[in-house]
């Protein structure tokens, strides 16, 4: 990996043009000129222009496709990423240790109940909106909230998104929907949330009469937990999606050891460096 870093004040006059301040992976900007980002949304972008340009050298998607310098990629390119990343990320298959384990320690994220506590990010559908733009951009944003490490900074990363983007009031609380029953739900967002075992950032987007939808369940209400075997199926899939994440982080710094980076530092990510 190759580090170039942005143009400085003291640099020569021919680069403190707006231009010369642009970060890049391997010559593609990652933002527009004169635009500022922070350090963790560069990360984030250059993440994906890595993998996006893999998918190209793959054959996977057209060298014409175009890099995503406002953070969005295509929409071709995001079906490129995931088949790339099917083909490319090795992910063990847990142990039945590994699993009795998981469930010993933390038995009540496997309780089955009639209350779902979830948060979303809704972008909503109306009467002459463009379906495969709010794909473009809601896919690689479920893709990056899948890939934070379970903590505080997932946390918050969700509740920033629900609050940029989210076309629903409860935007203003990071997209807490609080404790819901079945009943209090459409019926298609209600099978999906309570259709699935276990708790996290749902793996697909959930389309419902409002819109698309990226959800997290933040607990069930399960009175007593279950046994093992019967919740076995739900801690095989948490520990899947752990050796997941480890994977794709390791997989985009090899990437990264092979790029030309100017302006941006994978080497401070905290985040599974893709948006």
């Amino acid at each position: 990996m190759v580090n170039r870093p942005v143009a400085g004040d003291d640099g020569p006059a021919s680069r403190h043009s707006d231009d010369a301040r642009v970060a890049r992976v391997n010559g593609r900007a990652l933002h527009r000129p004169g635009e500022a980002l922070d350090g963790e949304t560069l990360r984030q972008r250059a993440g994906t222009e890595l993998l996006r340009q893999a998918a190209q050298r793959a054959g996977l998607l057209a060298a014409e496709d175009p890099p995503c310098d406002d953070g969005v990629p295509s929409e071709a390119a995001v079906l490129a990423i995931e088949t790339l990343l099917e083909r490319e990320l090795r992910v063990p298959e847990p142990s039945e240790e590994a699993c009795r384990r998981l469930h010993a320690q933390h038995p009540e994220r496997y309780g089955s109940g009639e209350r779902v506590r979830a948060r979303h990010v809704l972008f909503a559908v109306t009467p002459g909106v463009d379906v495969a733009a709010l794909l473009a951009h809601a896919e690689p944003l479920l893709l990056q909230l899948r890939s934070c490490q379970p903590g505080a900074e997932a946390d918050e990363a969700f509740s920033a998104a629900a609050r940029r983007y989210s076309n629903c009031p409860s935007s203003e609380h990071g997209g807490d929907l609080g404790w819901l029953r079945r009943e209090d739900c459409a019926p298609e967002f209600a099978g999906e949330i309570f259709g699935h075992p276990g708790i996290g950032v749902l793996s697909q987007l959930v389309r419902s009469r409002f819109g698309l939808h990226i959800v997290e369940v933040l607990g069930r209400d399960a009175g007593e937990a279950p046994a093992f075997d019967e919740v076995r199926d739900a801690v095989e899939a948490a520990l899947r999606r752990h050796s997941w994440i480890t994977a794709l982080r390791q997989y985009v710094r090899v990437l990264a050891g092979d790029a030309v980076l100017e302006g941006v530092d994978l080497d401070a990510a905290d985040s599974p460096l893709v948006q």
